[in-house]
């Protein structure tokens, strides 16, 4: 169990990993309590740490209960609606900053598109740290779908070409070119080199209507918060080939604020790299793994 990651819950919010080491010394400090919510690999779902054969002492010597099993489409949640363990993002925000740069910079350009966004993907894929899943890459090349990046490139040029009503005209042009993208960077996720062969089953026609609804609901002012936070989770939940769920926690009050906090922090200029690198990484705070629903 040493060489084990501990995670534990504090209120809402999930700390962790910590080595072995240092999850002795916060059950030492008090800070992990018998009923404290606990996970770490091997786990099939978050218990309280007194419920864990031999962590704590004068914790039950037998096997721990069996965790309750999910109602379908539910994840399992501790009493403060925490949802399985959360993925984290390991990245400097200059590094963030400068890639997000060059993948602009390489689409205003069209023809660079498909290489700025292929080196794009497999170096965020490669910070994304996942539970039980090392050393994640991307094996998508850049000639796989060269003209979707491309299309897609052109594209932001719709709004300039004086004819009208063209925006709206390439909404659902660049719905299934956004949902061919999604299908190819699904497929090439690896991990220690080797392909996880994951596949988003999600169809064109139900991608396209989200991408629609979300384009109408800017009108609400604040409605495309909880189409985002929807539509979320439904790309996650049509992700096949993984043996857990993939849940997204946040609620629309959560990526309305936090997106106009970055909204505000973009438009001062100076506060971009910070408000991007924290905006980023509360988003991979939100996708959690937990176990299947029955």
């Amino acid at each position: 169990m040493s060489s084990r990651s501990w995670f534990f819950a504090a209120g809402d919010q999930q700390q962790g990993p910590y080595s072995e080491e240092q999850f002795r010394d916060f059950i030492a400090r008090g800070s992990v309590r018998p009923d404290t919510y606990v996970w770490t690999e091997g786990m099939a779902a978050w218990q309280r740490a007194g419920d864990v054969p031999g962590l704590l002492s004068g914790g039950p010597s037998g096997a721990p209960p069996m965790p309750p099993r999910p109602r379908p489409g539910q994840s399992v949640a501790n009493a403060d609606g925490y949802s399985g363990v959360s993925l984290s993002a390991d990245f400097s925000i200059w590094a963030l900053l400068g890639r997000t740069l060059i993948f602009v910079i390489g689409f205003l350009l069209v023809i660079p598109a498909p290489w700025v966004a292929t080196s794009f993907y497999r170096w965020f894929v490669s910070c994304i740290r996942v539970p039980q899943r090392p050393n994640l890459g991307f094996s998508g090349q850049p000639m796989d779908i060269w003209w979707v990046f491309m299309l897609l490139a052109a594209c932001t040029y719709g709004g300039v070409t004086g004819i009208p009503y063209m925006r709206i005209i390439l909404i659902p042009v660049q719905a299934y070119l956004s949902w061919m993208t999604v299908k190819w960077i699904v497929a090439n996720i690896t991990s220690n080199g080797q392909p996880i062969q994951l596949s988003f089953l999600g169809d064109a026609l139900h991608y396209v209507g989200w991408y629609v609804l979300l384009s109408i609901s800017f009108i609400t002012i604040i409605g495309w918060a909880w189409v985002t936070t929807a539509w979320t989770r439904w790309l996650f939940r049509n992700i096949e080939g993984t043996r857990r769920a993939i849940v997204f926690n946040a609620s629309g009050l959560d990526v309305l604020w936090r997106t106009l906090v970055f909204a505000i922090g973009c438009a001062f200029i100076i506060p971009i790299p910070w408000v991007l690198g924290w905006y980023t990484r509360w988003y991979f705070s939100q996708i959690a793994l937990a176990p299947q629903a029955a």
